[in-house]
């Protein structure tokens, strides 16, 4: 299976694509990651339209099993981050069977 873009080839193919230079291109990229997790940890979601939304979740304290012993542990409750895919992409990505 063939491998995704890198951080370098996104960044030289969005200045190509937007006519500016590799420099604004990573400036972007990184204002873009740095709004997406600030959002996301203060109002609990960000969202990139055509693409999905970032979710901040709150998972609640459980009871769970250890794998090798199968004793019973309990787990903490914690804040998780999910990714929900937009419809769009994901009917564009892998479309319905009929």
């Amino acid at each position: 299976m063939a491998k995704g873009l890198t951080k370098s080839q996104l960044i030289r193919f969005i200045a190509e694509k937007m006519e500016v230079t590799n420099k604004q291109s990573a400036a972007f990229l990184e204002l873009l990651a740095d709004t997406a997790v600030k959002e996301t940890k203060k109002s609990g979601e960000f969202t990139l339209p055509g693409i999905g939304k970032l979710v901040k979740a709150e998972r609640k304290a459980r009871l769970g099993r250890n794998p090798q012993t199968g004793e019973t542990i309990k787990i903490k409750a914690k804040t998780v981050v999910k990714f929900r895919v937009a419809k769009v992409a994901k009917d564009t990505i892998a479309p319905p069977k009929k």
